[in-house]
């Protein structure tokens, strides 16, 4: 489903080596999964796999300033606090 061209909604499960990103549409449908290295050039780029200004959805846990900062550039963020 990689040609959906609608709004976007990132959800990422960040990690210190490997994160989880799964890409959907604004009503539930999974578009991708991606497993990524933890790096700000990883991320940046999978980012940008789902469009202009994709909503994301990061977990506020230990290490995610650096995820913070990438997003920063122009993407609507929602930290998500764990329970």
């Amino acid at each position: 489903m990689e040609a959906y061209d609608g709004p976007q909604i990132v959800g990422m499960d960040l990690h210190r080596r490997r994160s989880v990103l799964v890409r959907m549409t604004e009503d539930g449908r999974k578009l991708a999964t991606a497993r990524i290295a933890s790096s700000p050039a990883r991320l940046a780029a999978e980012i940008r796999r789902a469009g202009l200004h994709p909503q994301v959805v990061l977990e506020a846990c230990y290490g995610w300033y650096w995820a913070a900062d990438v997003l920063a550039a122009g993407c609507p963020r929602q930290l998500v606090w764990p329970p």
